[in-house]
Parts: structure tokens; C-alpha cells; sequence
């Protein structure tokens, strides 16, 4: 696409036009990677008080932006201006002294260390001796969990956490720092909605006290709820700028992606076959007695979305990780195509016909030291074998028929898979679960951190996999994701089913209801559990 196609018509921008606001100003902004234009001549102004809104598609250009405001990367041309001086971070700890802070989008922690050590990590408090005060530190942390309306443990190890908890610690660490300016890069995307909430709450105090806020999110409808100023870029290039109080989510989706968003987001009609997953009685025990899981029954058939909801501890995970057999610890019978699954181990389960594609892709969906190609092939690797040695021609051409399939924005796909966007990393995680040929794909929250372009993206391949037959469970937070999608719901509640809703039958109300349930009688439809 043309540059000038790209550019905002700063006439009919209703901006502010005065500058006293500005705290941090990017200025003509390039940054170039080997074949890639990440951000092609962008600038963004960032107003203290407010809370700066940046989205955009994977892919787009957000993170590296960030990164470059942050001091993880520099530029390739263009300055950047803090209270009107020109400044070059060199690092994030720099950054931090100028008065920068940045939640990154992946977690920026260390899960063999406590919570108090990762909120403090290279910026310890420390005595007049010099040693680490650690009764200091604690107290402070706890502070800092207490403002999160979180009760954790500040000495637990990071490792032990949730995903959704260890983003609670993520944000304690940046308010930690007491910055001037805070980069928020998907702080939401593992946090249910009462956590995030509290979030609000906290910005909104930031706020007060002149704290500038740049927000990245792909959950538009939160950003109409906290933005104040929205830049939109795509493809590298600045195309909007706007007051939020003058938008709305369909002007941003079609700023974003370019084309309507009524067409994003189809789901198809199809006939459905034959059981092809029969589960019963499925049970996992919890530590310290009960059952995360307690005897969960269900059918999937062939050509089905099944889509899981429930609120976060519901169980959703834990069910999709035991078919997966992430979990050895269970209980109950697994029915493949009329045949009982007795291999309890991931190898087996893939075997068989299984592919989990995980709600953390970072810890166990992608390996960080490898390339885009060979994380692709991680699972089916043993497909590719000429006797000896791997047949590097097949590798190459399933590799780089996935990348098009699922259009990941990668130069070579022998480039890091750190080259690439979370979303872009997220299709990659996909591509790995498809190249193992699944007869039932798990997708647990396969669009986190995802933007509306690439979520239509990943539910065009579910409704293509169900289309060819195979079976799909879906699990998502996000009410709307699962009612488009789904050809029938499940949900949990406290490890069981509570309720079982066909496509026509599903409302917001119902799914809500049914995942309020604690352990008594079940609603809806026909279901067994």
C-alpha cells in the first residue's frame, strides 16, 4: 500500500493542538529489521494525566515502539523528547531513571525467584551497609499486592502462580518504580474481570497524580472505558489520531484492519457427524482434598466447536490439559473414534489425536531460543525424518505453508521467534499443533493478546478444521468469542458442568447464571456431569 494512503489527514483530526500537555514526545520514529519496516516515519505524543491508547494489528508496529520509548531497542532514525529535551535511552533501567516504566506484554519475570524478588529484581532497596533490606521490601510489596486487591503471598515462589497472578505482579512491579511515565502493553490479557476492575481503579489514581499512561490493548471495548487520547497504527505506519470521547469500536476496528468489522467475526452453519470424543467421569484431585475436576462428562462430535466457559479457577484448563496429558493425576475414561485412550503422556496424546494449544504460549507453547520454523516443527518433528536425518526440503515446505496459511508476519521463517509479535508467536503455536494433524484440537484462550484482525484469523480456522471434520474444544474468557463461535457451550463452575447451551439457546444471562453455580443441580440443556 502506498505511504501516502497511510497518512493521517491531520485537518480533520480533532486533537488538541497545544503542546503543554506533552510530556514525551516520538518524533518521526523508523525502525528497520532485517526485511522488515517495523515503524515507518510514526509519531506519537503522550499527555500526562491521560491515558495515551496505542493499538493496532500484530504486527503492526505497538511493541516496537514501545520498546524503542522504553530503551530496549533504539531507533533506526527520528528522536524522541522528554519535557521538550531530547533524550536516548540505552536500556530499561535508563529509561526507569528518566522516569519510564513499561509492563511488557510478555512477562518480564524470573519464575525460579519469589514475588518480592521479581518486583524488586536490579532495583533493590537496600541498608546503609549496603545489604538487601528485605523487611523492607516485603512490607513494601505487600503494599503494593494490598492496592491490587490481591492476597499473595509475597515470598511464593513466581514459578507456582497462575498466569493471571503472575500479571498482578508484573503491574506491582511497574508501580513499584514510581515513573512518570507508565507503558502498559496488554496488562489485561490474563486478568478476569473483577482483577481487572481494580486495575481501572488503580490508572484512574496514576491519573490523578499527573502519571501519563500509554495503554495497548486489543480488548477495544476497555479502551472506550479508560482512554483518553487513541492512535491507531498499521502495517508501520500512524493512520488515526483522535479524542476517545469521538470514537467507537467499529471506527477503530476499521482504522486497524481496513475493512468492515461485521465481516471479522462468521461463524458457519454445518452438519455434525458422529461422536468423536466421549468423556467420562473425568476426575482430578486438588492439593489439600476436593477435586479440581469432579467427574466431568461430554461429547464432542465430528465437525463440532464446543466452546468452555467459567469464571477463572472454573476448571477450564485443567480440563483441556488432562485430554491434552499435561495431567497425570486423573481419573475416568477417554474415548477416541469408539476406541479408549490408554496413553496417559503428552507424546501419547498426540498420537492419538490430541493438540493443546496453551493459554501461556511463552512457558509452554514456544521455545525462545529457536527459530520460527524449528518451534513450528517442535511437535511432529518425527514426520520429517529420511531415515537418519531430517528432510530438510519437507520441513521447509510445511513450514512455509503454515506462515501462509495463517499469515504470519515473518521475513524468513529461520528469523527468532522473538522477531516476531506476540499475536504473530501465538499463530506460530497454532501452526505447530496443526502440523501434528489433530483429530481434536484444544484451544485454550487461543486469542489472548491477539487483535481483532488475527482473532478473525484464528476462528476462520476453527470453523475450516470443523468444516474438514475434526473436532475443536474452544475456551475463552470473553463472552462474546464464545457465543459467535461456538456450536454448543459447556459451563464450569468449581471443576463441574453447570450448564450445557446450544448456539440458539446461548445468551450472555444463561452463560453468567450457569458459571455462578457452586455444586448445586445443574441448568439448561441435556448434558451429563
Amino acid at each position: 500500500m502506498p505511504k501516502d494512503t497511510h497518512v493521517i489527514n491531520s485537518e480533520s483530526s480533532t486533537m488538541p493542538k497545544t503542546q503543554n500537555d506533552i510530556i514525551l514526545s516520538a518524533q518521526n520514529i523508523t525502525k528497520i529489521f532485517p526485511g522488515t519496516v517495523a515503524l515507518d516515519d510514526v509519531s506519537f505524543d503522550v499527555r500526562k494525566g491521560k491515558v495515551n491508547v496505542l493499538i493496532g494489528e500484530n504486527g503492526a508496529g505497538k511493541s516496537t515502539l514501545m520498546k524503542i520509548l522504553a530503551g530496549v531497542q533504539p531507533p533506526t532514525s527520528g528522536k524522541i523528547l522528554l519535557d521538550g529535551k531530547e533524550i536516548h535511552p540505552r536500556s530499561p533501567l535508563e529509561a526507569t531513571r528518566l522516569g519510564i516504566g513499561m509492563i511488557f506484554q510478555e512477562l518480564n519475570l524470573c519464575p525460579n525467584l519469589s514475588v518480592v524478588d521479581n518486583i524488586f529484581l536490579a532495583r533493590e532497596i537496600t541498608r546503609r551497609d549496603g545489604l538487601i533490606a528485605r523487611r523492607a521490601q516485603k512490607k513494601r510489596a505487600t503494599e503494593l499486592l494490598t492496592k491490587l486487591e490481591q492476597k499473595i503471598d509475597p515470598d511464593k515462589l513466581l514459578g507456582d502462580l497462575r498466569i493471571g497472578e503472575q500479571q498482578i505482579v508484573e503491574i506491582a512491579k511497574a508501580l513499584a518504580q514510581e515513573v512518570r511515565i507508565l507503558i502498559m502493553d496488554e496488562p489485561t490479557s490474563a486478568l478476569s474481570a473483577s482483577e481487572v476492575e481494580v486495575l481501572f481503579r488503580v490508572i484512574r489514581e496514576l491519573k490523578s497524580r499527573g502519571v501519563a499512561i500509554i495503554y495497548i490493548s486489543h480488548k477495544l471495548e476497555e479502551l472506550l472505558q479508560i482512554g483518553d487520547y487513541i492512535t491507531i497504527l498499521r502495517d508501520g505506519f500512524k493512520v488515526a489520531d483522535e479524542v476517545a470521547s469521538n470514537t467507537d469500536v467499529p471506527w477503530m476496528i476499521e482504522k486497524m484492519v481496513g475493512r468492515n468489522p461485521a465481516a471479522l467475526f462468521t461463524r458457519e452453519e454445518r452438519q455434525l457427524g458422529n461422536i468423536l470424543l466421549k468423556v467420562e467421569n473425568l476426575t482430578m484431585p486438588r492439593l489439600g482434598g476436593g477435586f479440581a475436576l469432579d467427574h466431568i462428562s461430554f461429547d464432542l462430535h465430528e465437525g463440532e466447536i464446543l466452546g468452555f466457559y467459567g469464571l477463572m479457577g472454573a476448571g477450564r484448563s485443567d480440563l483441556v490439559n488432562c485430554l491434552a496429558g499435561a495431567q497425570l493425576q486423573t481419573a475416568g475414561e477417554i474415548w477416541l473414534n469408539d476406541e479408549l485412550i490408554t496413553t496417559k503422556d503428552v507424546s501419547g496424546r498426540i498420537d492419538a489425536g490430541f493438540m493443546l494449544i496453551p493459554e501461556d504460549r511463552q512457558r509452554y507453547g514456544l521455545v525462545q531460543t529457536l527459530s520460527v520454523k524449528d518451534n513450528m516443527l517442535l511437535a511432529s518433528l518425527k514426520n520429517y525424518f529420511n531415515g537418519f536425518f531430517l528432510a530438510h526440503k519437507q520441513e521447509n515446505v510445511a513450514t512455509e505453508q503454515q506462515v501462509k496459511d495463517l499469515s504470519i508476519r515473518v521475513a524468513n521463517p529461520n528469523q527468532p521467534i522473538t522477531a516476531l509479535s506476540g499475536g504473530n508467536q501465538q499463530k506460530v503455536v497454532v501452526g505447530k499443533g496443526l502440523l501434528t494433524q489433530p483429530k481434536v484440537l484444544l484451544l485454550d484462550e487461543p486469542t489472548r493478546g491477539i487483535d481483532v484482525g488475527a482473532k478473525s484469523e484464528i476462528f476462520e480456522i476453527m470453523n475450516n478444521l470443523a468444516s474438514k471434520g475434526y473436532g475443536v474444544v474452544f475456551i475463552s474468557s470473553e463472552l462474546k468469542e464464545v457465543l459467535a463461535m461456538s456450536d454448543r457451550i459447556l459451563v464450569m463452575s468449581k471443576g463441574k458442568i453447570t450448564g450445557e447451551f446450544s448456539h440458539q439457546e446461548a445468551t450472555e444471562e444463561k452463560l453468567v447464571a450457569a458459571s455462578a453455580i457452586g455444586h448445586g443441580p445443574s441448568i439448561g440443556g441435556n448434558h451429563r456431569g
